[in-house]
């Protein structure tokens, strides 16, 4: 089996973060999220895998997955060169999958569980595919599913009035019955191939649907709000791992990860779970708080950041209190005047320059 993984898109709910980088390369819990479904995907055994990437984005995704090796595995780069749906992207895909059952997975999409027990409940079957589903409040968010007598019977791509909880999960199995279904669509009135009509399609020829609703928790990134809970819900699951310098007078509690070569400094408290980077310096006189990631080579000095995302090579020195951020690369926060009452909610770029 092979594996097809979408990172295109722009991210328009995610910016500005996404003018300067990939949505699926944002990290939580110091990993770039496309990184879960490369690792999913390994650890079924799939170790042919394609990745779409948006022209945009094409040089940054492929420079942070490589050749695959890293993950003890083969990519392949596929560019969709403007945004025209799943359908489409598994459409330019068809040359390298062939005749090869795959799974399609949303390379911004996390599961808790991962997919083997979705694999293996298509492997052993011989349904034309299997669509992993989960339920929502939200559906008309989503591509929405109906099930009749435990059969899929229609699939709807975020309808106004959904007729089910039941949402597509952005994990998909295909054989290749797939590719002729997709010839016999037309373009939806976003002008995009809607894999929803693809897989209605198989439904209506007659074809074996099979769905399965995934096991512990799903997120899809695709907001500010999501990223940080997902982060959270990671950072809930991991063990203390302190490699590290810690100076006397700092205090510890909870689950705290620290990366090599980083230094907590005297008069800091860190309060699991939170994740801090290699080569980092923390303190004098810091407060990070519960679910806070630090990427990598950070230096933050004095004030509170609680419930945060710090992607990386970023300066914070102020002190003021920070809630619920995401603060990319590069990023430089200082404070004007002293004060630390209330919080700070941010959502900064690459390179931002802020005063607070």
């Amino acid at each position: 089996m092979k594996g097809l993984v979408l990172s295109g898109g722009h991210g328009t709910r995610l910016r500005p973060l996404t003018y300067t980088s990939a949505k699926q390369l944002i990290p939580v819990a110091n990993k770039p999220v496309l990184f879960y479904a490369i690792e999913d995907l390994r650890e079924c055994g799939i170790t042919d895998i394609n990745i779409i990437v948006a022209t945009h984005s094409k040089d940054e995704v492929m420079a942070a997955v490589g050749d695959g090796s890293q993950f003890n595995i083969k990519v392949n780069y596929i560019e969709q060169k403007k945004p025209g749906g799943l359908a489409h992207a598994v459409k330019i895909a068809k040359d390298y999958l062939k005749n090869d059952p795959f799974v399609m997975y949303l390379g911004d999409n996390i599961l808790k569980e991962g997919i083997k027990n979705l694999y293996d409940a298509f492997k052993f079957s011989e349904s034309a595919a299997l669509i992993a589903v989960t339920r929502v409040k939200n559906p008309q968010r989503f591509g929405v599913v109906e099930i009749e007598n435990g059969k899929v019977v229609r699939l709807v791509e975020k309808p106004k009035v959904p007729k089910s909880d039941l949402a597509l999960a952005g994990i998909y199995f295909f054989r290749s019955t797939i590719f002729e279904a997709i010839e016999l669509i037309k373009p939806s009135s976003r002008n995009e191939l809607e894999i929803t009509d693809a897989i209605q399609k198989l439904v209506d020829m007659g074809y074996e649907v099979d769905y399965k609703e995934v096991t512990g928790w799903w997120k899809d990134t695709g907001k500010p709000e999501d990223i940080l809970e997902v982060n959270q819900l990671l950072l809930k699951e991991m063990k203390k791992d302190i490699r590290g310098k810690i100076e006397d007078n700092v205090s510890i509690n909870g689950e705290v990860i620290i990366g090599e070569n980083t230094i907590v400094k005297a008069g800091s408290k860190l309060l699991g779970p939170i994740i801090i980077g290699r080569n980092c310096e923390i303190g004098p006189g810091t407060y990070i708080g519960p679910y806070t990631s630090i990427g990598d080579n950070c230096r933050i000095v004095g004030g509170e950041i609680e419930n945060s995302i710090v992607i990386g090579e970023s300066h914070i020195e102020c002190d003021r209190r920070i809630v619920e951020s995401l603060i990319g690369r590069n990023s430089t926060i200082t404070s004007v005047n002293k004060c630390l009452p209330g919080g700070n909610k941010l959502i900064l770029g690459e390179h931002s320059i802020i005063s607070i």
